[in-house]
Formats: structure tokens, sequence, C-alpha cells
């Protein structure tokens, strides 16, 4: 399918930022086109209970937060079409404007635009050990609102010490007597609120200065290998779920030979959100930036908006 439409600005990602942005330039009357592909579940939706969000002292649950977002971004006239976008490129100049025309390849067809907001935010990171990709699904997870009832009743490990990990660890001892964080330093990175909760819960327990080998079993997770960091002694630990949470990677590897990255592979950007290339902004996760959370992707989507908004009006 071809799209005959030229946009406006193309929106590639539906998290927080790439909704922000999308309320902001549809409400400018943009002609805005989002494209979002659902075989790759954001961070935000994923998430049990997001805590910190201004608005919700009680906190309110990820896929409920994206869904109002999607509502509003709906209701404020922008297009929203589930597709999963395979390249990007740039097909000419717009004459006597220094004016790029953007197109975007998907996989039913293709679109194209005079701007693009990339909000592809990022990706888990792996933890690169044998076993961790053949038991997928079979007992390794990197969402624990998504498999965490699968294993009612029975042990879990988590790996990690930052905010998700210790927030997914306490989400899943509704469902386990046992969950196991293994941390490859002697602290945790979480904020001191949510170490305080771990530390009160008897279901929880941590294995310091330690690091996954090996992922174990036959046809499903049945166990784990850990490796001391500074003994080097190596353990075995019986458990039925393997729910890694140590980092993040950016969701860039499209746009590396349009926009300058980072050594991480994180896109640059003022503090306009523009890349270093004109007419191409980035906001949200994907983006070189200190705090990647809910609140700071919203402000980057909505600067980002107003921004291609100004951009277009020159």
């Amino acid at each position: 399918m071809q799209d005959n439409i030229l946009y406006d600005v193309i929106i590639i990602g539906g998290g927080p930022s790439g909704l922000t942005a999308g309320i902001y330039t549809s409400r400018a009357r943009l002609n805005s086109l989002l494209l979002n592909s659902y075989t790759i579940p954001g961070q935000a939706i994923s998430t049990h209970l997001i805590e910190n969000y201004p608005g919700f002292p009680e906190g309110i649950g990820g896929f409920e937060l994206i869904e109002r977002f999607e509502k509003q971004a709906h209701g404020s006239g922008l297009t929203i079409y589930p597709n999963t976008v395979r390249k990007v490129r740039n097909v000419q100049q717009v004459r006597q404007q220094d004016m790029n025309i953007w197109q975007v390849e998907c996989e039913d067809g293709t679109y194209n635009a005079l701007s693009l907001i990339i909000a592809t935010g990022a990706s888990h990171k792996k933890l690169g050990v044998p076993g961790e990709l053949e038991f997928l699904g079979k007992g390794v997870s990197y969402c624990a609102t998504c498999d965490g009832p699968l294993y009612r009743d029975r042990p879990i490990v988590v790996v990690g010490g930052g905010d998700a990990a210790v927030e997914e660890a306490l989400f899943l001892t509704r469902f386990s007597p046992k969950v196991t964080i293994i941390h490859r330093r002697d602290s945790l990175r979480a904020a001191r609120i949510l170490q305080e909760r771990l530390f009160a819960n008897k279901n929880i327990e941590v294995v310091w200065d330690s690091v996954i080998t090996d992922v174990l079993g036959s046809d499903n997770v049945e166990g784990v290998r850990v490796r001391n960091v500074k003994t080097q002694k190596d353990i075995e630990l019986s458990c039925s779920g393997v729910f890694v949470f140590i980092g993040l990677v950016p969701n860039t590897k499209l746009f590396q030979e349009i926009v300058k990255l980072d050594d991480n592979g994180y896109i640059i950007t003022n503090e306009n959100m523009l890349t270093s290339q004109k007419g191409v902004f980035a906001c949200g996760d994907c983006r070189q930036k200190t705090l990647r959370q809910v609140v700071t992707a919203c402000g980057d989507g909505a600067m980002a908006g107003f921004a291609v908004n100004a951009w277009l009006a020159q």
C-alpha cells in the first residue's frame, strides 16, 4: 500500500513521549501520523504500577495510563496506525525551502512527511548468558506484569538492582512465596523508598556481588548458576522464572545512518529535541539524557511537538 498523503510530521513510537508529541502537533493542526509497533511493548505499558507520575497519588497501572494517553491523542485529532517501521529514507528536497521529504517504509506500505519525531524508546538489556534465549517464554522474561501470574507458588529470580528490578520483585511476591534478587554490586541503586519496602518484605532475599552465568533447565527453566564476582565461587539456585531488569538498550538501529548517536546508541539532541538532521526530532528514552521516566518522556514529547510546529512555521 502506498499512502499518497504528505504529512506534516510522522511520529515513530507510541509510548508516553510519542503520544504527548502527537497531542501537541495535532492541537497545532499539523497533519500528524503516529506509527506504533505493538510487537515491541513499551516499558510503560508493561509496568504494573507507576507511582511517581503526578496526579495519581495511589499510582496507576502502565497499561491504563497509556490507554488514557491514546484516548486524549485520538481526541486531539492524531491518526494512529499500528505498524512496524522497516526503513526511513530521505527521498527529495522541497525547492527553495531547504526541507527534506522523509519516507517511512512499513510492513503494509510507505508514508511521507516533511518532518519526523523519533520516539522509539528503549528495550530491556539481555544478560547474554547460555540458556537465556533458549528459555525465553519458558521461564525467562523481561515483563513481570505480563508473566508473573504464570509462576504462582513457585520460586522466582529477579536480576538487577535499580528501580525497575525492585519494583517488579515486590510485585512478584503477589504470586511467589520466594523471590531472590541477584545483584552484581553490594548495594542497590533503587530509590530509598523502594529499598525500604524490599528489606521489609520477608518473601524477598538478595544475593549480593553476584551474576548469573547460566540459565538451567530441560523443557523449561529449572534454575540458574550464580557466580560471586569477588570470590568467583559458583552456586546453583532452583527457580521456575528468571526476570531480567539490568538496564536499557535504545531502539535506534534504524536511524544510525540518519542522525548522530552517542557511544551507547542514544540519539543526540539539543534542548529543543532537534537531532543532527534538519526536520528530525527525537524524544523519550531513545534520546541521550540523564533521567528516563514517564514524566520526563512526556516533557520531551511536548517539547518535540512544539519544536516541530515552530520549525514547519518557518
